[in-house]
């Protein structure tokens, strides 16, 4: 009788799981803590910080998710896992329209050459470093190397699908960009007050800053600390890292394929909606130019959805999980972030 209470019970909650409601109250949850994250990102006092809507949803989740009880965690699960995979996935795909392909041309050749090189050399001691120096688990260090090489925490959220990463890893991955980020975020302009024609002159600092430094809130408040022309190099040469994201995501795909077939075999790689999605925006964008309000409107709409997928992921996360994961996720950062700025630093000169 009592295990046959036990089935009932379990069949009505796992019903109530699928109801529209249960479903609602998580999205709404994600949607409530995004929409805190984009006003606090305006506010006088963190305005200009470098700590955007996406690293400040995810803190804003990562407390509360840490403060209420298990039973609103089972009860808001639905939306939730909805927010990290579906939402994420089409505010990946909007990311594009942040792009056109006049501003890669624009830039030049030299800097996509030297984002390229960064991203490719930062993934692989990523891999290198972390699982057979540190012992990281492989899903850590690929999406602790995304963070740092790409886009900061749009990478790794990205990323994230592809190697199925967890929770917990992907919260400890975006830390590590938040942290090292911020410290990029400070020494930059620093670095150009001091010898403004270290790489040239300021669009060749603006282009160093651009393709080193993590967060896109964190390139354009450097950028800002600078001077106009640093700021604009900056903020293109970033965005040329936005935009091998999508290349980076099905290399990474291919990479990680062979490694589950036996003899290194490539097995068949699907190209994920969402990257197909973010190339597609990004050319829409180029062809055929929109009003700016729609844009700015879109771009906004963009930045909620990610915020609603960083909020439902930091709402998932226990601070335990994090704690287990000790130094060895910051001595990566810390590696790759010194190796971003050395290399970086290297080709700016050449």
């Amino acid at each position: 009788m009592r295990y046959h209470k036990r089935g009932i019970a379990m069949l009505v909650l796992s019903s109530s799981e699928r109801s529209p409601f249960v479903l609602f109250t998580g999205i709404a949850a994600s949607f409530l803590l995004a929409g805190l994250a984009l006003w606090l990102s305006t506010t006088s006092a963190l305005h200009g910080t470098g700590f955007g809507a996406l690293t400040l949803a995810m803190l804003l989740g990562l407390l509360a998710g840490n403060l209420v009880p298990g039973r609103i965690h089972d009860a808001l699960e639905a939306g939730l896992q909805f927010c990290k995979q579906p939402v994420l996935r089409f505010g990946v795909a909007l990311y594009g329209l942040r792009l056109t392909v006049q501003q890669v041309q624009a830039l030049g050749v030299q800097a996509f050459v030297i984002d390229a090189v960064l991203i490719l050399s930062t993934i692989t001691l990523a891999i290198w470093l972390g699982t057979r120096v540190l012992r990281l688990e492989r899903e850590t260090a690929i999406l602790i190397g995304a963070g740092h090489a790409i886009c900061g925490a749009a990478a790794v959220l990205a990323s994230a699908g592809m190697v199925k990463g967890r929770n917990d890893q992907v919260a400890i991955a975006i830390a590590c960009v938040v942290l090292f980020g911020t410290l990029g975020m400070l020494l930059y302009p620093w670095l150009f007050a001091i010898a403004p024609t270290l790489f040239g002159d300021s669009h060749g600092f603006g282009v160093f800053t651009g393709a080193t430094l993590h967060e896109v809130a964190q390139v354009v408040a450097a950028g800002q600390a600078m001077d106009p022309q640093a700021a604009e190099a900056a903020i293109v040469a970033k965005l040329i890292r936005v935009l091998l994201l999508a290349p980076f995501l099905l290399g990474l795909g291919v990479w990680l394929s062979r490694r589950s077939v036996p003899g290194g075999a490539t097995a068949k790689v699907k190209v994920p909606l969402f990257v197909i999605g973010f190339v597609a925006c990004m050319l829409l964008n180029s062809w055929l130019p929109m009003p700016q309000d729609v844009q700015r409107m879109l771009i906004g709409a963009d930045d909620l959805l990610l915020a609603a997928a960083m909020g439902a992921l930091g709402f998932s996360t226990r601070l335990t999980d994090l704690r287990k994961a000790g130094l060895k996720p910051l001595l990566l950062a810390f590696a790759l972030t010194a190796q971003l700025m050395l290399l970086g630093g290297v080709l700016s000169l050449i």
